[in-house]
């Protein structure tokens, strides 16, 4: 019988690429999830900015906000409960549809604001959806 080579891999290779992927894993996660984290943020705070224009659009026509009662859907659709606006113009938001934070949470909107008394209060309940918390995102 005569010496036959056996092609794979040994054990102590398998253990040193096993450790090697755990390695990298172990300090390129938390950086890739710190990323992702701070893309959701980023884009909750542009469609809060963009949201707040298109607030200040329907007060340009109507010279008011909408009330809370009448919603941030008063930018996609014509209000029917009082005040009524005069000169909607609408819809002021391109896509007639409202956004959703990065999350999946709808935005929280106040006319008169309580931090803002002259305008409206906007905000994101952020990553862990509650109100009141360290990671909203708010336009005050």
């Amino acid at each position: 019988m005569g010496n036959k080579k056996e092609n794979g891999f040994t054990l102590i290779e398998i253990i040193i690429v096993v450790v090697i992927i755990g390695f990298l894993a172990a300090t390129i996660g938390p950086n890739l999830f710190n990323r992702v984290s701070q893309a959701e943020k980023t884009t909750s705070e542009n469609q809060l900015k963009i949201i707040g224009l298109s607030l200040d659009n329907y007060r340009l026509d109507n010279k008011r906000y909408p009330s809370t009662e009448q919603g941030l859907i008063a930018l996609i659709e014509k209000p029917i409960t009082y005040p009524l606006p005069k000169n909607w113009n609408g819809p002021y938001l391109e896509k007639k549809e409202i956004p959703k934070d990065a999350w999946g949470n709808e935005y929280k909107y106040v006319s008169p604001g309580y931090n803002n008394k002259n305008s409206y209060d906007l905000w994101s309940l952020g990553a862990d959806g509650e109100d009141g918390t360290a990671d909203d995102i708010k336009n005050w």
